[in-house]
C-alpha cells in the first residue's frame, strides 16, 4: 500500500531494423516532475509517455530516455534554418571573441555546423509504415512504465515494512515512558519537600497560598501525560496512512515532524534521568523514521 518515489526500470525493442531502448529512473521530489528526452520526430511520442507517467505517479522526478539505436528509417533529413543561423552567429562571435585575445581558431567547416544538435531533424510522413513505428514504441513505454510501477511498490514494500517497524518502537518507548511516569512522580515529590523544607528553614515567615501555587505551576510545567497522550495519537494515525491506498508521503512526513516536536517536549519537561534517556532513544527513531517518508510517494 506504499509506493516509493526511488525506482528503474529498462526495455529493449525493435520495429523492421530500428532498435530503441526505454529508460525510466525517478528520485524523490515535492511534486510530480516528469522530464523526457525522446529524439527528433518523436514529439507524439513524448507527449503520450507524460500523459501515461502522471496517471499512474503522484510524486517524484521521473526522468525518461527513449535511445535509437539505428537512427529512424523512412525519415528525410530536414535543415532547420533558424537553428542553423543561431548556430553561425554563436560561431562569428566567438571567432571575434577569440582573435580580440590573439587567438587564431581553425576554420569552420559545415559539417561542423551540421553536427550540433537540431540543425538537422528528421521529418517524419504520414505513411502506415511511421505511424506503426510510432505504435511500436507506445506500446513498449506501456511496458516498461508498468516494469517501472512494479519496482516502485516493490521497494515501497520495503519500506513499509520498516516504517511499521519503526511504528512500533515509538509505541513501546512511549508505553516505556509511562511506566516511569510514577517513579519520577515520587522523586519529583521528594525533591519539592527538600527544597520546601529548605526554603522553611531559612525563612521566618512563608505566605503558604503563593507556595501552593508554585507548586501547583512546578507540577503543571513538569507533566508530560498530555505529551504521552498525543505520542499515542500520532501512533493511531501513522498505522492508519499505512494501511491507506495512494500517496501518503506528504502527510506521513508532516505525522513525523508531530512525532518530533512531542518527543523535544518530553525531554525538556522530563527531570528524571530514566526518563531522558527514553524521549532521547524516541528522538532517535523518530529522525529514523522521517528520513525512511522522504522515500515515500
Amino acid at each position: 500500500m506504499v509506493n516509493s518515489m526511488t525506482g528503474f526500470a529498462s526495455l529493449s525493442g525493435e520495429y523492421q531494423g530500428v532498435n530503441w531502448v526505454w529508460e525510466i529512473r525517478s528520485v524523490n521530489g515535492r511534486g510530480l516532475d516528469v522530464r523526457a528526452r525522446v529524439p527528433d520526430g518523436y514529439d507524439a511520442v513524448e507527449k503520450f509517455i507524460k500523459a501515461a507517467t502522471s496517471k499512474v505517479c503522484a510524486r517524484g522526478t521521473v526522468n525518461i530516455g527513449l535511445r535509437v539505436k539505428q537512427g529512424v528509417e523512412g525519415g528525410t533529413p530536414v535543415l532547420n534554418l533558424p537553428n542553423l543561423d543561431a548556430v553561425i552567429e554563436a560561431v562569428k562571435a566567438t571567432e571575434e571573441r577569440a582573435n580580440d585575445k590573439g587567438l587564431s581558431l581553425a576554420v569552420t567547416r559545415a559539417a561542423d555546423l551540421l553536427s550540433v544538435r537540431g540543425v538537422i531533424e528528421m521529418a517524419f510522413g504520414e505513411d502506415a509504415a511511421n505511424v506503426a513505428l510510432l505504435d511500436a514504441v507506445k506500446d513498449d513505454f506501456k511496458a516498461v512504465l508498468g516494469e517501472f510501477i512494479t519496482a516502485r511498490a516493490a521497494e515501497g514494500a520495503s519500506l513499509h515494512a520498516v516504517l511499521s517497524e519503526q511504528v512500533d518502537q515509538i509505541e513501546n518507548l512511549t508505553k516505556q515512558s509511562a511506566d516511569l511516569i510514577d517513579a519520577r512522580k515520587n522523586r519529583t515529590e521528594a525533591v519539592f519537600h527538600a527544597n520546601v523544607q529548605k526554603i522553611l528553614a531559612n525563612t521566618e515567615s512563608v505566605d503558604e497560598a503563593r507556595l501552593a501555587q508554585e507548586l501547583a505551576i512546578l507540577a503543571v510545567k513538569s507533566d508530560v501525560m498530555e505529551e504521552l497522550d498525543r505520542l499515542r495519537a500520532h501512533i493511531s494515525a501513522a498505522r492508519n496512512l499505512l494501511a491507506t491506498e495512494g500517496p501518503i508521503g506528504r502527510k506521513f512526513d508532516f505525522l513525523t515532524q508531530e512525532f518530533n516536536r512531542e518527543a523535544n517536549t518530553l525531554c525538556s519537561k522530563s527531570n528524571y534521568t530514566e526518563l531522558t534517556e527514553v524521549g532521547l532513544e524516541l528522538k532517535t527513531v523518530i529522525d529514523q523514521m522521517r528520513e525512511q517518508v522522504q522515500n515515500v510517494e
